[in-house]
């Protein structure tokens, strides 16, 4: 839904909240598709969207379409709304749910309340949760569904027509059907295209596409997501060891893994938690900001002693204190940048180790040029603010160093937190900030210490 339709609609929701006129506001809600009524709970409050959910209760909503709206809206949301249900309806939902949507939300709850949904759950649903909760968080298998379609290599393609019928809504769209051996191993996959068009008699193994693109259960993610789009797949069956075929994961779950993970990174970036929101209270808010601001302060304070060690430079030559700002500000920027990209090549996994060697050395040659055109610029600029002729000179060539330097340390920290196996994400642009200011800092004013009391 569009941002505008957005705000209209919540405009209307909370008015008729206000007024109590639920039967008006049912009417309303009972039209709209599932994915914009998870929307319109997402920017409502915790009372607002109680109120919703047991107006959806009390109006008799089937359980499978309050399931579909609980699976579009963010997981910390939809679990607050769980939180307030019985243990009945809850478990009825996340049965409705496909199983790594509901292994998802389960790990959530308490402990307590997570044996208390498995126990109360039909079994079937309840051993397919329980199998997904047994892969690592962020993997292949936590993400998968277990509502896949896989037929025999024997099966003709008439028969695998009728199993696709039969089998309805009880498994994922089959964009593709996948084949196995009596062993449950995979062995091929046929898309629904081909099925529909070979003569109904031909055997599965002499259609199928013997090279199918897989992925391991305990394959990250970001991985699994990355094979999908480069492969330009619609799905991707996962497998355990023994190649064994376990599941399947489609690409609205990669869709959100891109998404979720993208924000992950951004926000990381800018020292901020995943779970952030915006409406959260505000001492929750502030545990989770200010002890990176601390972290920030402690960084930052490096930048203070170098700026220090030149006290008396600035005492003598004023327009240091003026200019030396705006050489870390620019190295900053310039570094930040290059952190930026080398964190999105990373992230859709085009960025290798072999490549290391040319990707930092076509850096520092870009840096190097910015630092050439930005820097004959300031260094006309200052010299006609300052009057000196030596001082733009200076500072032209400390911000061609800064920013050749802030090129190169962008490239190269992601690189060595990666080979460390730290997220380069989540510390790069902190430690590029701090290394550029030092480094800009440094050179400007040391520069001048050396060169200004020559010629002045």
């Amino acid at each position: 839904m569009k941002q505008p339709a957005l705000e209209k609609l919540l405009r209307f929701t909370k008015q008729f909240i206000k007024l109590r006129t639920l039967g008006h506001l049912w009417n309303a809600l009972k039209k709209l598709h599932q994915a914009d009524i998870a929307s319109l709970i997402e920017n409502l409050n915790g009372q607002e969207r109680k109120i919703i959910i047991q107006l959806f209760i009390d109006r008799h909503m089937e359980i499978a379409q309050l399931a579909e709206i609980i699976s579009e809206i963010k997981p910390e949301v939809a679990i607050e709304i769980l939180s307030d249900l019985e243990v009945l309806q809850i478990t009825h939902i996340l049965e409705e749910l496909s199983s790594d949507d509901a292994a998802s939300l389960i790990t959530l709850f308490k402990e307590e309340l997570q044996l208390e949904i498995l126990n109360k759950m039909k079994k079937e649903d309840a051993v397919d949760v329980q199998e997904q909760l047994a892969y690592p968080e962020e993997s292949a298998g936590r993400i998968m569904s277990s509502d896949f379609l896989a037929l025999s290599e024997g099966t003709s393609a008439g028969d695998a027509i009728s199993a696709i019928q039969l089998a309805g809504e009880e498994v994922e769209v089959p964009f593709y059907l996948y084949v196995i051996d009596d062993e449950q191993r995979l062995k091929g996959v046929v898309s629904l295209k081909q099925i529909i068009l070979v003569n109904p008699k031909l055997k599965l193994k002499e259609i199928m596409n013997s090279e199918v693109y897989k992925v391991d259960a305990f394959t990250d993610q970001e991985e699994v997501a990355a094979v999908v789009a480069n492969y330009n797949l619609l799905a991707i069956p996962v497998v355990d060891e023994s190649d064994r075929l376990v599941g399947v994961v489609t690409v609205d779950d990669i869709i959100d893994i891109i998404h979720e993970e993208a924000t992950e990174d951004i926000y990381k970036l800018a020292g901020v938690t995943q779970d952030y929101r915006l409406d959260l209270p505000l001492m929750a808010s502030l545990k989770k900001r200010v002890p990176w601001l601390f972290l920030s302060l402690f960084t930052t304070s490096f930048s203070a002693i170098v700026v220090a060690m030149f006290k008396g430079s600035i005492k003598e030559f004023i327009w240091l204190a003026v200019f030396m700002p705006v050489v870390a500000a620019i190295g900053g920027v310039v570094g930040n940048q290059t952190v930026a990209i080398m964190v999105r090549e990373m992230v859709i996994g085009e960025l290798e180790w072999k490549r290391s060697r040319s990707i930092l050395f076509k850096q520092l040659m870009v840096g190097l040029g910015s630092g050439i055109s930005i820097g004959i610029i300031s260094g006309v600029i200052s010299y006609i603010v300052s009057g000196m002729w030596i001082f733009g000179v200076i500072f032209a060539a400390a911000i061609i160093f800064n920013l050749a330097m802030a090129a190169l340390l962008g490239s190269m920290i992601p690189l060595l937190l990666r080979v460390l196996k730290l997220d380069p994400a989540l510390a790069s642009g902190m430690l590029v900030t701090m290394m550029t200011d030092i480094i800009g800092y440094a050179s400007f004013l040391g520069l001048a210490a050396i060169i200004l009391p020559k010629f002045i």
